[in-house]
């Protein structure tokens, strides 16, 4: 793996089966609700299924009247003495009833013409024998005691006369009433099944990948962390997760529903009409070409996208991380001025994917409206000629409609996939860089603290060394100190003494074991770093001084805070030991802060004690408190100092000299006085620079 990640425009495929077959690793668990959230999905697309059928039902066969001249013909109804059934010659016709193919047609008095009957047989309710007896004036007899009456003449009676007559019709229809919102009942708890059951899905998943990618940086090696912006890292715990969770929630349920719809209103429209359902379908082909286009357009307009969020979020992580650096160096325009070329970039990206959906979208929905007014001009058509009714012909629409409604959708699962896929590939990427090195899992109790290298040779990069063959040795208890110019080396010394990296050539050892054979957690348990700036974690003091650790008590904790004068500041404070303390610590002194790194190093009780330049941005009061506790701390101690001060290791066992990587100079202080090499002329500058400034001050 290359040390530097994750440009984001280095998206695969749109989908891809390798990354969904391990995406679908995390969903195992939890395969049993995500089933269960599917069965909701497809009973809610059911009862979508059902709704317009149930209108066609009430519409056709309780609604509008069931008997009516599909053609205007001229019979002589005196011919006409018993029922009889024809092909040819069209007169009213019982829509509801065929015998052997053919429909039932009633004979009439007088000559049939283009209307819609009602007729009532003698097998109908008393009530409305004896109504339809008395309105001589609406209905007419034929000679099979059947009575009929235009649809026209019906206007005469008074709506108690009419629900009368059609009291049969109002209480199915009321029925189906019923059963329309009962269903619409049942999808209401079946989609709100849905959502709880996917999201509570989701949520796991998302807790999972959580863990795991957390789980996962707290174990890869500095030098990853080196090479990779804080703002990417994040996002890939957080947006990318976040993505995830969408398309199982979203996208593959949702989608497994659409296809069930699609085939399902496909089947019930042919059921009702192939004519016209196939002059409907024609409009697929089309429909196809446009998604396929539509498709490539926005997966280029999606990478530009997360490319510059990524781009925005690592900019505004950076800048707000060192904002008082740009305070202090007066470059708020300069950087605003930057700030505005990554927004208007990713400003414009947004604005192109939107030009994307802004087309597609109204596309879809023209499609949509000529399949309607095709089924209003070819439909209607037929429903003037009797070859279909006009309840289909309602219900027709209502599928349309909800045929197209996934495919207008797709716009947005197909955007939810691929983000799916490229924040997927990411996470995976990460999940896939090599693990810090956790050593041979040897645990040496107890630990003396005695520490030697051994022609340590090192560097961060190829062959351009930082060490070159450094040797020395620590006993225990004892003080070491590093001096050197910037660069020298000094930091990295620390750092591979905590395998922080490891070495390329050489050995370090500790108690003469090879530190690469220690468990790493029980190597870095027998040190404590002081380093120059200090780093606090939102939380209250003694959270930052316990650092979340079981093993230390509060007791402990105010012991260390005693142990290093650290509790004079603390028990001034409101809360004492619970006070507040701001993101790194913003609202402590650099003293307090100091303080506070010293009595956590002490609480962690270190068999090593490593200081690099601790005392470097403090006050000369606050030193002095330090300095007067130096000595309780490092007794007992192995401790390595690192310092530019030299006042302040003048009682060290042995001082290291660093030079560009080599060790120049080794020695007691006044043993290297006396050698008169480098450190005795950093020394002598140090001593005239103070010897200047108290001049000066004087």
């Amino acid at each position: 793996m290359s040390d530097y990640h994750w440009e984001e425009e280095a998206l695969g495929k749109a989908y891809d089966s390798r990354l969904m077959k391990r995406l679908l690793k995390y969903l195992k668990p939890y395969k049993g609700l995500f089933f269960l959230g599917l069965l909701f999905a497809l009973m809610v697309s059911a009862f979508d299924l059902s709704l317009p059928f149930l209108t066609k039902t009430a519409i056709d066969q309780n609604v509008i009247l069931p008997y009516r001249v599909l053609e205007t013909q001229q019979i002589n109804a005196n011919d006409i003495n018993e029922p009889i059934y024809i092909n040819d010659q069209l007169a009213l016709i019982n829509m509801n009833q065929e015998e052997g193919g053919q429909r039932q047609i009633w004979e009439t008095n007088g000559w049939l013409s283009a209307e819609s009957y009602i007729v009532i047989t003698n097998e109908a309710k008393p009530e409305v024998l004896e109504l339809v007896t008395q309105r001589s004036d609406v209905f007419s007899k034929t000679s099979s005691d059947t009575f009929y009456a235009p649809e026209e003449n019906l206007n005469q009676l008074s709506l108690e006369e009419r629900a009368l007559l059609r009291q049969d019709d109002l209480a199915q229809v009321g029925l189906l009433a019923l059963i329309f919102l009962g269903f619409l009942g049942m999808r209401f708890i079946s989609s709100f099944a849905q959502v709880y059951v996917l999201q509570y899905t989701g949520q796991n998943i998302m807790y999972d990948m959580r863990r795991e990618i957390f789980g996962h940086l707290l174990k890869l090696p500095v030098r990853f962390f080196d090479r990779n912006p804080v703002g990417r890292l994040v996002t890939r715990g957080t947006n990318d997760v976040s993505a995830i969770n969408d398309m199982f929630t979203d996208v593959l349920v949702n989608l497994i529903r659409d296809v069930f719809l699609i085939v399902g209103i496909v089947s019930i429209m042919f059921a009702l009409n192939w004519q016209l359902t196939s002059m409907i379908l024609i409009v697929a082909p089309i429909l196809l070409v446009l998604t396929f286009v539509f498709k490539s357009f926005a997966r280029k307009a999606y990478r530009e996208v997360r490319k510059r969020i990524a781009m925005l979020n690592a900019f505004l992580a950076e800048n707000i991380s060192g904002m008082r650096i740009i305070h202090l160096f007066a470059q708020e325009i300069n950087n605003f001025k930057k700030f505005e070329e990554i927004n208007d970039a990713k400003y414009n990206a947004e604005m192109r994917q939107t030009i994307t959906f802004a087309i597609f979208n109204p596309i879809i929905h023209l499609m949509s409206a000529i399949a309607i007014a095709l089924i209003i001009w070819y439909g209607g058509g037929q429903v003037v000629q009797s070859s279909l009714t006009l309840g289909a012909l309602i219900a027709f629409l209502s599928y349309v409609r909800m045929l197209f409604q996934p495919i207008n959708d797709l716009s947005e699962k197909f955007n939810i996939l691929q983000g799916a896929m490229a924040s997927s590939e990411r996470i995976f990427m990460l999940l896939e860089e090599e693990e810090e090195d956790r050593g041979k899992a040897q645990m040496p109790d107890p630990v003396l603290g005695r520490i030697e290298f051994k022609d340590v040779w090192f560097a961060y990069n190829d062959e351009d060394w930082v060490l070159r063959g450094v040797s020395f040795a620590v006993e225990p208890g004892q003080t070491m100190a590093i001096v050197g110019a910037t660069g020298s080396g000094k930091t990295t010394i620390i750092s591979l003494l905590q395998r922080l990296y490891d070495i390329q050539k050489g050995s370090i050892l500790l108690d003469g074991v090879d530190i690469r054979d220690f468990d790493i957690s029980h190597l870095r348990a027998q040190m404590a770093v002081v380093l120059q700036d200090v780093f606090l974690f939102s939380g209250d003091i003694s959270g930052n001084i316990q650092l979340q650790s079981e093993n230390i008590t509060q007791e402990r904790v105010k012991d260390a805070a005693r142990f290093v004068s650290a509790d004079k500041f603390i028990e001034q404070l409101d809360k004492q030991y619970q006070a507040e303390v701001t993101e790194r610590g913003s609202t402590l002194s650099a003293g307090q802060r100091q303080l506070l790194a010293f009595a956590r190093a002490i609480a962690f009780d270190p068999k090593v004690l490593i200081l690099d330049e601790a005392t470097a941005n403090i006050d000369s009061q606050t030193e002095q408190i330090i300095q007067s506790s130096l000595k309780k701390i490092l007794e007992g101690r192995t401790s390595i100092v690192i310092a530019h001060r030299l006042s302040t290791i003048r009682d060290a066992n042995q001082i290291l000299v660093l030079d560009q990587g080599l060790l120049a100079e080794q020695g007691s202080h006044d043993e290297l006085i006396t050698h008169g090499g480098l450190y005795a002329a950093l020394y002598e500058l140090q001593f005239a620079e103070i010897t200047v400034r108290q001049t000066a001050s004087d």
